[in-house]
């Protein structure tokens, strides 16, 4: 998920911050990746001198948390205000957060000799000014390392104003509703192959699962309808300055007419000359 507070007029210093293990060296990867020149753990004291002394026209991204020496909050929000650099705060679920730390083994910086979960609440406790203030907020609690990446190149890319990049998501509603998803639609009214012992086991992506649902008579008119709806709207998000776009669309549990409708409304966007990634959440649970 992201929220977009930006009114600044470029991205030429961002100063990306947030949770231990939200995946702020992943972003800072993919801002490098970009063309930024990066600094990682950099001291809040010597960004100034930096830019004083730096004659590099190369935009710059600096990561800032709380294992940076003298980090401090207000100073970090002050400092970014008078420089008027971008303000980028990832975060995750607590759950989320402890389970990356426990598959990776690592401490987490405020809790080295306490529970993971003590230090995520007292880091929380922390950061609320900054989460409060930043200009993009990101949760990366179900992005996986690529969806993190694609949402930062649409959210910082340094060639000029990029296309507006959809994401295509089949879910099931049993699972939740994804939390990145800007435009949910429902497809539960359709008749449901999971009734259909044949078709039960199968996918969205299976021939015979697709004859079913096409054989529903509510399905072309919606889908006719669904494109009407998007044709308009596309266009105006991308001059609006939204750069990352996910569409999502759910049935009970996401494996038979939410993927199916996906795969049918696939070749359709791509003709709309967006730039689209498609993905199944829930398909092979």
């Amino acid at each position: 998920m992201v929220q977009n507070r930006m009114s600044k007029s470029d991205n030429s210093i961002i100063i990306v911050t947030g949770l231990s293990g939200a995946g702020m060296s992943s972003a800072l990867k993919a801002l490098e990746d970009l063309g930024y020149e990066v600094l990682d753990n950099f001291p809040v004291s010597m960004i100034d001198p930096l830019l004083q002394d730096s004659d590099n026209t190369k935009p710059i991204a600096i990561g800032i948390d709380t294992r940076t020496r003298g980090f401090d909050p207000d100073t970090i929000l002050e400092t970014v205000q008078g420089i008027g650099a971008t303000l980028v705060f990832l975060s995750a679920d607590e759950q989320v957060l402890q389970k990356r730390f426990t598959e990776t083994r690592r401490k987490h910086p405020l809790a080295t000799d306490r529970p993971v979960s003590a230090g995520i609440r007292k880091e929380l406790e922390l950061l609320y000014s900054l989460r409060d203030q930043a200009d993009v907020m990101l949760d990366t609690t179900n992005l996986t390392i690529h969806d993190l990446r694609r949402t930062m190149e649409g959210q910082f890319s340094l060639h000029g104003a990029s296309a507006l990049t959809l994401t295509l998501m089949s879910f099931g509603f049993k699972y939740g509703v994804p939390r990145e998803a800007d435009l949910v639609m429902d497809v539960r009214f359709l008749k449901n192959p999971h009734w259909v012992e044949e078709l039960k086991n199968q996918t969205g992506q299976d021939a015979p699962v697709g004859t079913y649902i096409e054989e529903d008579e509510s399905f072309a008119p919606f889908i006719e309808n669904f494109k009407k709806l998007l044709t308009p709207l596309l266009p105006r998000y991308a001059h609006e300055g939204k750069s990352y776009l996910t569409i999502a669309v759910g049935c009970t549990g996401g494996k038979h007419r939410s993927v199916y409708t996906v795969e049918t409304l696939k070749p359709w966007l791509e003709n709309q000359g967006f730039p689209l990634h498609i993905k199944h959440r829930d398909m092979d649970r």
